[in-house]
């Protein structure tokens, strides 16, 4: 006999290969109009100048050091100085551009090798990397300190953080970066990074500081009593029962807030620090062809913030595992 929940419940899930098909169909129809749109755009692509702005064979040739013969040994080139026959400057194997017997003369090229080298775009993406990690460090600091601040008892510590939130949250990034480097970095002598990295950390730690607060608040408080009843201070409850289970509530959320500081590191571009932004920006300057360039730019912060977000879905499920 056929259970009637069990029938009930099977028709109420829905038809798995029906909503894929839409989705592949809705997919499609995105795609179909970005070509008609690109189509009915009068512009000529240049797709090919954009693989030497991020990586790009660069020649390195070796001169000679002094005034000489090119003389052969052992299967080998060398420079003989005229003057001093046991002065002598190897050459190397790839590029030749001299032979046995050539007389060469100082600053003459001898040969040249080619090499990977990293394009503007690729150190705009390190730039990028290393920008938003430095900030992201400071910014858990500085927000989970706020976040507790925020929950303490000590009016001084709570109305400080609640005044450090606010504020931070209440005005533009843009505006805090130059205040930062104009003002406070004019006054302590900071570098553009060193800026850029203070006005990041201090903008998303206003951020982290309410996620965290939201998380701790999350947790019963029996937990704290809990552990004060085990003989455990405040402040090792808070660091060993609290906090933990705190951070799994609030992972999703820092994940997101910590996507928004890949991409809001754009800005510091305002400042001459030459991230992908300012690097996608000196590349249209240099090939006259904005679409590609910013279409690139805008699939490495894709590809930036999709892997943060892979990373932070594979803790989750590590977390959920352990509960």
């Amino acid at each position: 006999m056929i259970n009637p929940k069990l029938t009930r419940q099977m028709e109420k899930q829905p038809n798995l290969l029906l909503w894929h098909g839409v989705f592949l169909l809705l997919v499609l129809a995105a795609i179909f109009g970005i070509y008609k749109a690109v189509q009915a755009v009068d512009y000529t692509w240049r797709w090919e100048r954009i693989p030497q702005y991020i990586a790009y064979q660069a020649e390195q040739k070796h001169y000679a050091e002094f005034d000489g013969t090119v003389i052969a040994e052992k299967g080998q080139l060398f420079l003989q100085d005229d003057l001093d026959p046991n002065r002598r400057q190897a050459i190397g194997t790839e590029h030749v551009q001299v032979a046995e017997g050539d007389t060469v003369f100082l600053g003459d090229t001898l040969d040249s090798q080619f090499s990977w080298t990293a394009g503007p775009i690729a150190w705009g993406i390190w730039v990028t990397v290393k920008l938003s990690l430095v900030a992201g460090v400071f910014a858990i600091l500085l927000g989970t300190l706020a976040g507790l601040a925020r929950l303490s008892p000590n009016p001084a510590l709570r109305n400080l953080a609640v005044t450090y939130v606010e504020l931070i949250r209440g005005t533009p990034l843009l505006v805090q970066i130059f205040i930062v480097y104009f003002f406070i970095g004019t006054v302590l002598n900071l570098d553009r990074f060193t800026a850029g990295v203070a006005a990041l950390a201090v903008f998303t730690g206003a951020y982290v500081a309410e996620i965290v607060r939201a998380g701790i608040s999350s947790i019963h408080k029996g937990q704290m009593e809990a552990g004060r009843s085990l003989g455990m201070t405040s402040a090792q409850t808070m660091r060993y029962v609290i906090l933990p289970q705190a951070f799994k509530r609030v992972l999703p959320p820092l994940a997101g807030q910590f996507i928004n500081l890949i991409k809001d590191s754009s800005l510091v571009s305002v400042i001459s620090i030459t991230d992908l932004t300012k690097a996608g920006r000196e590349v249209v300057s240099s090939t006259f062809s904005p679409f590609e360039v910013w279409f690139t730019v805008a699939l490495l912060y894709l590809v930036l913030t999709g892997t943060l977000s892979f990373l932070v879905r594979r803790l989750e499920v590590k977390y959920a595992r352990s509960n």
